[in-house]
């Protein structure tokens, strides 16, 4: 599929013809179908995605729990990773968040990986930013005959909403598929709960404001909730399931691969 008209703000690339996939931990371990998909998207607009074996995590769970040399050195393993001067694109809001504004501070009074922090920090794109901005990505021509219509809800995650700034991004797409029906509900700027550690440390708080979240995107009618960070996908399904609530969710990168009929 080809990427409508191109229009850049200043501090995005032409695209290349390479680029990394940081696929995350939660991806690799338990929504490997995300990655797949992922990759199947970029290499579908004609990039060839470059997956580093030895990457692992971004270290954002244990920075957010206050251990700043565990998520360093974490976080330095991935460094020499990535080496070719190619946009790094996350499947996740979050991690993309950590990557680009969390490892410069971690390794801001460290000469030598701290210039090699804020290299790899600022070529680095959550995967609806670079769909959207970098690749200039029109799905709208995208109907697959026999495919029924949807309607759905957008979760954006905490980070992906407030340090990427990429609600926008996935708002564009979605609104963009032939077919697919957007709406809002009440709480969807609110946290679904998970917060990494936080759903462990604070279980009650957590589940109280993910039954929140449930409650409220079940209440539009929606049938089903597409979300481009799989630690609120996983939060947010596993307990409609638990409540028995007709809410089925799925990651932005398979959504937008199977609302557009896969292969070209």
């Amino acid at each position: 599929m080809q990427p409508g008209p191109r229009q850049y703000p200043a501090d995005y690339p032409v695209p290349t013809q390479h680029v990394y996939l940081f696929a995350t931990c939660l991806v690799d371990l338990f929504v490997p179908q995300a990655g797949l998909d992922s990759v199947r998207l970029l290499e579908r607009e004609g990039l060839q995605v470059h997956y580093p074996r030895g990457q692992s995590c971004c270290g954002q769970p244990a920075y957010s729990s206050g251990n700043p040399e565990q998520a360093r050195a974490v976080a330095r393993a991935q460094l020499g990773l990535f080496g070719e001067p190619w946009p790094v694109i996350v499947p996740s809001g979050s991690c993309a968040g950590m990557m680009r504004h969390h490892w410069p501070a971690l390794f801001e009074d460290d000469p030598v990986d701290g210039p090699r922090a804020r290299e790899l920090a600022g070529r680095v794109y959550e995967l609806a930013e670079f769909l959207v901005c970098v690749m200039g990505c029109d799905f709208s021509a995208g109907a697959v005959a026999g495919q029924r219509d949807e309607t759905v809800v957008l979760h954006t995650s905490c980070g992906a909403r407030r340090e990427m700034g990429t609600r926008g991004h996935g708002v564009a797409l979605l609104d963009q598929l032939p077919g697919v029906t957007r709406v809002e509900h009440q709480r969807e700027s609110e946290c679904c709960g998970f917060g990494g550690t936080f759903s462990l440390k604070h279980p009650d708080i957590s589940g109280a404001m993910v039954a929140d979240k449930v409650a409220s995107a079940c209440a539009t009618g929606c049938e089903r909730l597409v979300s481009a960070d799989c630690g609120c996908l996983l939060n947010i399904g596993h307990a409609a399931a638990q409540r028995g609530a007709p809410l089925p969710v799925e990651h932005m990168a398979s959504f937008l691969w199977r609302r557009t009929g896969g292969a070209a």
